[in-house]
């Protein structure tokens, strides 16, 4: 009877274990990194919020108004993102959601990009959309697969978190569409902006051996991000 009550005990420690990985993980951060320190004074939460006393909260603090209005999609890339997160929007904190309104011109895009610390679900209002998803890389001899698809309004289209994707207007109107993140404040990382626009910039070595072109190629590339976006 002792025997079988050790291997009862044995058994439920085991299932606990292996079948709830979260409760024995550390919690996703809300941001890229959070430097520990002694010194009360320079304290900043994870999230890098503080709450707000419960008897001060408004309505206002879960309020935002202006996503009716669309956005100015006059530049190189014909798109412009106006978000809803924790950012301008006291309310979202630790509730795990954020917003964004998409506005494109004709053949506007919105780059290659991903959002490190949330899984995003875009629906189309107005216009035809190209989208898709790449996936991290596979085993060896494999080739990174992309997922497309051609959105009308009314489609709805998820792109997991983490992962490289985009959305390129290829109606003959202006497109509109609506995306919902997992978290408060996902992040976004564009890929062209990260690579060649960094500051510093990386070594050219670096990107000409990891693109296999010539160096030339990369100075101009770097040299047109920093003058576009400086």
């Amino acid at each position: 009877m002792a025997l079988a009550l050790k291997f009862l005990v044995f058994t439920i420690a085991l299932l606990a274990l292996t079948s709830s990985p979260s409760t024995a993980s550390d919690p996703s951060p809300l941001q890229d990194f959070c430097v520990a320190v002694n010194d009360s004074k320079a304290i900043v939460f994870v999230n890098g919020k503080v709450c707000k006393d419960p008897k001060l909260v408004t309505a206002d603090d879960f309020f935002r108004p202006g996503l009716n209005k669309p956005g100015n999609t006059s530049n190189q890339l014909g798109s412009i993102v106006t978000t809803v997160n924790v950012n301008n929007l006291a309310g979202l904190n630790t509730l795990g959601i954020s917003l964004a309104r998409i506005d494109f011109a004709r053949r506007g895009l919105n780059p290659p990009h991903t959002h490190p610390r949330g899984t995003e679900v875009l629906v189309v209002l107005k216009g035809r959309l190209y989208v898709g998803f790449v996936l991290s890389n596979p085993g060896p001899n494999m080739k990174n697969k992309l997922f497309t698809k051609i959105l009308n309004p009314g489609d709805v289209f998820v792109f997991p978190e983490g992962l490289i994707h985009f959305q390129l207007n290829v109606g003959k109107t202006n497109a509109i569409a609506f995306a919902s993140l997992s978290s408060q404040n996902a992040g976004v990382i564009t890929v062209a902006n990260a690579v060649f626009g960094s500051d510093p910039p990386i070594n050219d070595d670096v990107l000409a051996k990891a693109f296999q072109v010539d160096k030339k190629v990369i100075d101009n590339l770097q040299e047109q991000f920093w003058w576009d976006n400086n």
